[in-house]
């Protein structure tokens, strides 16, 4: 190999060295400016003909829920008992989904619990859980009834609605 050959394959060696280097260095584009999970900031709850409805209202995105009909609620997490005012629970949980942002910050800052005197058949609501990726709050009722349950855009929430 000629001498000129050599320093120009060092040259290059250096270079392909050097862009390999500022690549590694460069931080990738963060996804932290863009929440991953839905995020709870406000719970309503209002009277109508037939029904009472509670409504989850979240930061964005459509996460999947679920409910039951159950004996008493439990929190996520603990797992101690949840004590709320009624004769009968329903206990709906969304995933993904939490009450806090990515970096831990609390993002719903109401009650964990609240009598709801306004409405018929709905008479407490509780946030019973905000762990590992689901969303779970729970409703004490007077009486059993139907329950619908389901997600709305624009802004986004989760709409759960009990019969009267």
């Amino acid at each position: 190999m000629t001498t000129t050959f050599k320093r120009v394959l060092v040259a290059l060696s250096a270079l392909v060295i050097s862009l390999v280097a500022i690549v590694a260095a460069t931080p990738a584009a963060s996804s932290a400016t863009v929440p991953t999970n839905p995020a709870l900031t406000n719970i309503r709850t209002g009277l109508n003909n037939g029904f009472d409805r509670v409504v989850l209202d979240l930061t964005h995105g459509q996460p999947s829920v679920s409910y039951s009909n159950v004996d008493e609620l439990i929190a996520d997490g603990s797992g101690e008992v949840v004590w709320l005012t009624g004769e009968f629970f329903v206990s709906v949980v969304a995933t993904p989904a939490g009450a806090h942002d990515d970096n831990g910050n609390r993002t719903y800052t109401g009650p964990e619990k609240f009598r709801t005197r306004n409405l018929r058949n709905v008479m407490a609501v509780a946030l019973t859980g905000d762990f590992e990726g689901y969303l779970s709050v729970g409703l004490g009722i007077r009486y059993q009834s139907w329950v619908r349950v389901f997600t709305l855009t624009n802004p986004s929430r989760i709409v759960i609605d009990v019969g009267h």
